[in-house]
């Protein structure tokens, strides 16, 4: 059996979920980062028991949930807070990304692309993926999109640009590029294109994956994967 892993990134409104979503349809196997590190501290979890248990019932809403923004604003002020909510969350987080990526392995899939919303400014994550894929939009659209989306005037959505690492950046780092500047069906016939490739694509091994975990312990390799998901 031969497996590879994408890695999938973006910037903020440069239109990364309109392009997941075609992948999904496509039938691709699609993992969120994003989503799993919320699905860890809903109240079934482990992690969440934990995080009661050191952080309190004061960041909780009524119902029970974890107030995403009051543990967000502690840990803004606190690093150590911060280190100790990551060291709650990582484990969970990489017990459930492998799973998920055994699970699509198990079922025959060629390839597992990793929507990760950090891949490019986490230089260690990208030695592991075949391809990556940034869906790009050139800096005037994304203000715009942006301001638009959120209603956000010109400098707030400046600001949130401005605490990303550059889309123009991140393009010199991308082995795949989605120019989403122009209208959704231009976006949509790239993502067919890479889709397309993809399917093509056989040279990478799923043992490579497997000497990588022997070599840095199954631990190690899956905390690289995912140690920044939650940070």
């Amino acid at each position: 059996s031969t497996m590879f892993l994408v890695g999938l990134s973006g910037g903020i409104a440069s239109g990364k979920s309109t392009a997941v979503a075609v992948l999904r349809e496509l039938g691709c196997a699609v993992i969120d980062a994003d989503v799993i590190a919320r699905e860890v501290v809903q109240p079934h979890f482990k992690a969440y028991r934990q995080i009661v248990h050191y952080f309190g019932t004061e960041i909780l809403f009524e119902n029970g949930e974890i107030n995403r923004e009051a543990l967000g604003n502690i840990i803004f002020s606190h690093p150590e807070k911060r280190q100790l909510l990551n060291s709650i969350t990582h484990p969970e987080i990489q017990k459930e990304m492998l799973k998920q990526i055994l699970k699509y392995f198990m079922l025959g899939y060629r390839y597992v692309i990793l929507d990760i919303p950090l891949l490019f400014e986490t230089n260690r994550l990208t030695k592991f993926m075949k391809y990556t894929v940034l869906v790009y939009c050139d800096p005037p659209t994304q203000l715009s999109r942006l301001m638009k989306r959120n209603g956000l005037s010109q400098a707030e959505a400046e600001a949130r640009i401005a605490s990303q690492l550059p889309l123009d950046e991140k393009r010199k780092l991308a082995s795949h590029v989605i120019d989403n500047s122009g209208d959704r069906e231009s976006m949509r016939q790239q993502v067919l294109r890479l889709h397309a490739r993809l399917e093509d694509s056989l040279d990478f091994l799923w043992a490579r994956l497997v000497v990588g975990t022997v070599v840095a312990g199954l631990g190690g390799l899956v905390y690289l994967l995912l140690r920044h998901f939650i940070s």
